[in-house]
């Protein structure tokens, strides 16, 4: 199905036409046909976008907590009450196996908003240090703007927390996948949040995206993405002192340790990093193993991959769908031609479409062995389900090797706990995983280096889209 309103945007409680007349066609990456077209916009429809989020933000933001969190339940009821259709659009824009989209993609959505809802309830909005009150009141007016691999897990935790805490917003769902977010849209439509406070405009980073960005009535950014464009995020909204929160790349190592069971614990890094075909994040691609085990962990990872089910998205039995576009697909190609060229082991997989599965922007899984930091398959963001396999001599050798790369958003480590703990200390990235723990959405999310800073999820996202207030002298609460 695709949701209604794809060439209007949501701004101040209506669907209207926008200012700009440009259209781009919405592709099916399983079927390379275009499904619709979404309008994309330009300055003036970001400008209409933002000035109704300012105009709605007195009378929302001195609304109370009780009040707001309301809201959000309603939010997340109309959201359960489509859920089915989340998960169908989010199959069709992004070629995600529907299980997959309905199991992954459309509960992110869900269980982020259950989780900061639980944390709204249980935080101290306000408290006396003395006789000085502390108080937590939102920042402003916010810019959302949120990836296509994983289009409502992202939208839930800016949107949640930016809501409760007090904002309001401009959303920019990415324009590859914009029908989640233009379907996401109406739920807030019914669910009665007021007009203002929830925004939506589609349209490019370089244009939509650049405007919030600079605007001097946006407070704070909040972005999703690589991080070539969190940089200019960053550069360019530093004239104004906005508050800019980045979640950006990945290039998380996993070290499966000497008293791991070798056969379960590369089995499940395989498994991690090919779902969502590889676009994820956090996905732990670099796996770093003893020396003296590879060649049985590069068995173990053959067999594993060579067993994934690849093809039709509709198919509840498909285990991998194709990347999101051909821009995607040509990036991906590139760098496992880098790791044949630069001497890797291949492994399994390889250049091309897996066999039988033509049309669509469909990849082999791909196994490296072999592989050192110096590569670029080591050290480039690949976004595709390819996997670099690295060995190590030492406990100390295999850190420095996760440790050796410019991201820092999350690392893995396999192994009796005990053994598992101290090493994760040493690791300098966001979330360190420890034997592929069930999600935590409670957890802080975000990445050290240049993963970028801020934290999501919970009152972790809450806190964010927060400003302190001190009132010296109130006096007794």
């Amino acid at each position: 199905m695709i949701p209604a309103n794809m060439l209007k945007f949501y701004i101040n409680g209506k669907w209207v036409d926008p200012v700009s007349k440009t259209r781009m066609g919405v592709e099916n990456p399983a079927t390379e046909e275009i499904v619709c077209e979404v309008a994309l916009g330009g300055q003036a429809d970001a400008d209409a976008a933002i000035m109704a989020a300012r105009a709605a933000f007195g009378a929302w933001t001195v609304r109370p907590v009780k009040d707001r969190i309301a809201i959000m339940k309603r939010v997340l009821e109309v959201y359960n009450e489509r859920y089915e259709d989340f998960a169908q659009v989010m199959s069709t824009e992004m070629g995600a196996p529907i299980r997959f989209a309905r199991d992954a993609q459309a509960w992110a959505g869900q269980v982020h908003m259950e989780a900061t809802i639980k944390a709204a309830e249980e935080m101290v909005w306000e408290y006396n240090r003395g006789t000085t009150r502390i108080i937590y009141e939102g920042i402003g007016v916010c810019a959302l703007i949120t990836p296509w691999n994983w289009p409502m897990n992202q939208i839930a935790c800016k949107v949640a927390p930016a809501l409760i805490a007090g904002c309001t917003m401009v959303l920019k769902p990415s324009e590859i996948a914009p029908l989640s977010g233009t379907l996401f849209a109406q739920v807030c439509h019914d669910a009665g949040v007021p007009p203002g406070v929830f925004n939506l405009v589609n349209g490019t980073g370089p244009e939509v995206g650049a405007r919030m960005s600079v605007h001097p009535e946006v407070d704070m950014v909040s972005f999703t993405g690589s991080t070539r464009a969190g940089t200019q995020i960053a550069a360019v909204a530093a004239a104004t002192a906005k508050r800019v929160a980045q979640e950006m790349g990945g290039k998380s190592p996993n070290i499966i340790l000497p008293t791991a069971n070798i056969a379960e614990a590369v089995a499940a890094g395989v498994n991690a990093v090919m779902a969502n075909t590889g676009q994820s994040c956090d996905a732990p691609t670099r796996m770093l193993v003893p020396r003296d085990r590879q060649a049985e962990a590069l068995a173990v990872a053959k067999q594993t991959a060579e067993a994934i089910r690849i093809g039709d998205p509709r198919d509840e039995a498909t285990g991998m769908g194709p990347l999101v576009s051909k821009l995607q697909f040509d990036k991906v190609q590139r760098l496992i031609q880098a790791g044949i060229d630069e001497g890797a082991t291949l492994v399994t997989g390889g250049m091309g479409r897996p066999v039988g599965v033509n049309p669509g922007w469909f990849v082999r899984p791909t196994v490296f062995g072999d592989v050192v930091n110096s590569m670029t398959i080591s050290k480039e963001e690949i976004f595709g389900p390819v996997l670099a396999i690295q060995p190590y001599d030492s406990i100390d050798d295999a850190i420095a090797q996760g440790n050796d790369t410019v991201y820092g958003l999350a690392a893995y480590v396999s192994g009796p706990v005990e053994d598992a703990r101290p090493v994760a200390r040493r690791l300098r990235a966001g979330t360190v995983n420890l034997n592929y723990p069930d999600w935590d959405t409670s957890a802080p999310f975000g990445g050290y280096k240049q993963s970028g800073n801020g934290r999501e999820y919970a009152d972790w996202g809450i806190h964010d889209f927060c400003e302190v207030k001190g009132i010296v002298g109130y006096g007794e609460a």
